[in-house]
């Protein structure tokens, strides 16, 4: 079994018990899944979901030992209240989403997510959906490259390697995209790939991610029961300050602009911050695992509402 990131750290605060129900929004190949389940024996139950068919599978032949206690859906964590009302709940006691893209996504060179071999340009979670990114890099405008490159990428030189791609096309593999872009930025010394924040802004758009967490976080703090706990494993930084802002805001009783004199806003907490700083992975556990370095913990613990 792989270990996922952060492993020991995400049982220790989502704290899994026996009798409790839990959530795996984004369950992959069923690591963390599995060491709830164990955590939570003998009569603890999760719900797995996971947009990734092949995923799924794996995790399935993985936590068969755990028979009648799991469930797995091939879905979105944005749709997390329509898939708890399927299996008939209405609350859960932990909540887990670990963020990005996935080792075995990353490892199999025909889902198009690694710009290191050449690949057909697809970079989609659930195989099932029509748009891939090929469709973004042929069919968007300039300007809209260059928009989705710089808000989803933080690229600083979005709008040349988007008017690079426009005068490119047809652009159909991973390696072609990846040679459009070091033409532009030119071949790394060091660090990461030149074509890295290009690749990560692509896949965000084509899987919507950033809008499917905005819709998911509402919905599991509502779901949570109290003393409940959300934790979020994020990899890059506009997933970290979005998880954060959201947590910042949700233990507030009042989000009124700062110079107004008198609440009217009627907001009260819902949230404690249980991380005020980000959990980062050990020094063993990034030699072990070079991906995991850029790995951030946040959790959050339901309140009563009279709290």
């Amino acid at each position: 079994m792989h270990k996922p990131v952060l492993y020991q750290e995400v049982l220790a605060y989502l704290q899994p018990r026996p009798g409790r129900r839990f959530v795996d929004g984004t369950v992959g190949t069923g690591g963390h899944a599995r060491g709830i389940l164990e955590a939570s024996a003998p009569d603890g139950l999760l719900l797995g979901i996971d947009r990734d068919a092949t995923a799924l599978q794996v995790a399935d032949q993985s936590l068969k030992v755990y028979q009648g206690r799991y469930w797995l859906i091939h879905g979105s964590y944005r749709d997390l209240e329509q898939h708890l009302t399927r299996l008939g709940w209405s609350a859960v006691d932990g909540i887990l989403l670990d963020l990005g893209v996935s080792s075995l996504q990353l490892d199999t060179p025909e889902r198009g997510f690694s710009f290191r071999t050449e690949a057909p340009l697809d970079m989609r979670f659930d195989r099932t959906q029509q748009r891939s990114a090929a469709d973004l890099v042929n069919n968007l405008s300039q300007e809209e490259l260059a928009k989705m490159l710089f808000r989803y990428g933080e690229e600083r030189f979005a709008k040349q390697i988007a008017r690079e791609i426009v005068a490119s096309r047809p652009i159909l593999t991973t390696t072609q995209l990846a040679d459009v872009v070091m033409r532009v930025v030119g071949r790394s010394s060091g660090g990461i790939h030149p074509a890295t924040r290009t690749f990560q802004a692509l896949r965000i758009a084509v899987n919507e991610e950033l809008d499917a967490l905005e819709q998911f976080l509402p919905q599991a703090t509502t779901v949570l029961n109290v003393s409940g706990r959300l934790a979020i494993i994020s990899f890059h930084s506009l997933e970290d300050r979005l998880v954060k802002r959201y947590f910042q805001t949700e233990a507030r009783h009042c989000i009124c602009p700062p110079k107004q004199p008198i609440c009217t806003c009627g907001h009260r907490a819902r949230l404690k911050v249980v991380t005020p700083k980000p959990i980062r992975p050990s020094a063993n556990e990034v030699a072990l695992n070079p991906r995991a370095r850029s790995a951030r913990l946040r959790v959050a613990e339901k309140l009563a509402t009279d709290e």
